[in-house]
């Protein structure tokens, strides 16, 4: 089984470092669990505009292909404006609706107001429903004031939500393969 971590924003660093806790918790709790962190920073890509996926650059492709090879996924967004990030739209617009079906997405959002929470409930778990996905009852919000200056959380109460939620993960796309 493949979980794919996303940080779904080009700029900052506590996206990342949220879904990558996670991720590496899952890990731990599953030793044979592949994993795989995509980072969109690192990627140039390309806006969506209906092309087929051969005829985007080598980076979007790459991108998509990461999304289509996963089992399950930990997904996340800085929230900017009361929405998600841009880059992570454009994922979503980028692959097939098929992508997500009947799989599990555990949510990260981060954000500078603790309201901006409700962007997971109101706008991504929508978008998972649209793809047919099924999303851990659990999603973690992270506020600036979780992290220290080296994008580490420090809160303990978010350290556990986020162990609940990688557990989450798991235990659902196992029970979903078997």
């Amino acid at each position: 089984m493949k979980l794919l971590g996303i940080s779904g924003t080009i700029i900052g660093e506590k996206t990342y470092s949220a879904v990558k806790h996670v991720v590496e918790h899952a890990k731990l709790l599953d030793v044979q669990l592949e994993t795989e962190l995509l980072d969109l920073k690192e990627y140039n890509v390309e806006f969506c505009d209906g092309r087929q996926t051969e005829d985007y650059n080598e980076d979007t492709q790459k991108v998509i292909h990461a999304v289509l090879s996963a089992d399950c996924f930990i997904i996340g967004t800085p929230i900017f404006q009361a929405s998600l990030a841009a880059p992570l739209k454009n994922l979503f617009d980028l692959v097939p609706p098929s992508a997500f079906r009947n799989k599990v997405i555990g949510f990260v959002g981060t954000g500078g107001t603790y309201q901006h929470y409700l962007v997971i409930e109101n706008q991504l778990k929508p978008i998972a429903g649209y793809f047919r996905a099924y999303t851990a009852p659990d999603y973690v919000y992270l506020n600036r004031e979780h992290f220290d200056s080296n994008n580490r959380i420090v809160d303990s109460s978010v350290v556990e939500r986020v162990e609940t939620l990688a557990a989450q993960v798991l235990h659902m796309s196992k029970s979903l393969i078997s």
